[in-house]
């Protein structure tokens, strides 16, 4: 399975260069869309109203815009939950309050489409292609970023537990004195590391979010980069560039949308310094339809460049 991440800065038209990817691909592939954008434009897109739930609207093509606020409720509810059961012998410390304010923590909505994300891939398996229409830049850096992140976290809580653990068992022996050269020892009863709620719990994260890194990192996976003829999508574009290759994701494809005839010399600027800053990634330009410009084309994802063989 193949899967497709269409990013860029708010407004440059990743959403319509997704769906008209996913068009093509459709036509020899089964294809599921999702939008992440909390500013969803994909039924637009299709003519179509959507909702939270899938929508097929052919054999092979099928859409769904995810809703955020939900993910991040969904996400919490089960959070709680899960800290709860765990940390059971604390309910006398009443921890309910502490769980309720979480849903104003930092991350929680990168959590949740992370969490998306990671539920789609392992469970959409009757498609051949995931394509994902994503945030602007800011966000989908931070939830791209995350299984690494989290990874180097879990790792150290994973020791700091261990260490707790054996702190527990471990038993100083009763003071005595000591001979000559003697030197005092401890006792360490033994245990096992899996009997221990907490430690299962953090090797199984650090399992699921390894497996999602691997798999964001892989050859199966790829990044579209779409971008403007202009100086603030261009600067945009190379903080998005240097952010994916800090976090070693796989950008493949470089898309300059909205070419016209009065920017062409602006898009020939912009796709030289692009150039530059990802060298050796595949570039495609994609004019303005006169037809959607002046409203005459309806069908919004029928855009002139085919691209579908990129995938």
């Amino acid at each position: 399975m193949k899967i497709l991440f269409f990013t860029g800065k708010g407004g440059v038209g990743k959403s319509t260069v997704a769906a008209a990817s996913a068009w093509q691909i459709s036509r020899r592939a089964r294809v599921l869309i999702q939008s992440l954008d909390p500013a969803h434009n994909l039924g637009d897109i299709f003519g179509v109203s959507l909702g939270d739930r899938k929508r097929k609207i052919s054999d092979t093509l099928t859409l769904q815009e995810v809703d955020l606020q939900k993910l991040a409720r969904d996400y919490l509810e089960r959070e709680t939950r899960v800290l709860g059961e765990t940390y059971r012998y604390l309910q006398v410390l009443n921890l309910d309050n502490y769980f309720s304010i979480l849903k104003y923590s930092p991350g929680i909505e990168e959590y949740a489409l992370l969490t998306s994300i990671e539920r789609t891939i392992n469970e959409e398996t009757d498609f051949d292609y995931l394509v994902f229409d994503t945030p602007p830049t800011g966000l989908t850096l931070r939830f791209l970023a995350l299984p690494s992140v989290t990874i180097t976290w879990i790792d150290r809580l994973i020791a700091i537990r261990e260490k707790i653990l054996e702190k527990r068992y471990t038993i100083q022996k009763i003071r005595r004195p000591l001979k000559e050269g003697e030197v005092p020892r401890e006792e360490r009863l033994k245990y096992d590391p899996g009997d221990d709620a907490i430690l299962q719990r953090l090797r199984v994260l650090k399992s699921n979010y390894d497996r999602l890194n691997g798999i964001l990192r892989g050859e199966d996976c790829t990044v579209v980069l779409v971008f403007n003829p202009d100086m603030l999508s261009l600067r945009e574009s190379q903080r998005l560039v240097e952010g994916l290759r800090e976090l070693g994701l796989p950008l493949r494809l470089m898309v300059d949308n909205k070419v016209t005839g009065l920017n062409e010399e602006m898009a020939e600027r912009v796709e030289t310094v692009m150039k530059q800053t990802a060298p050796g990634i595949a570039l495609e330009r994609v004019p303005l339809s006169d037809g959607l410009y002046c409203g005459k084309e309806t069908v919004l994802y029928r855009i002139m460049k085919d691209m579908g063989d990129r995938f």
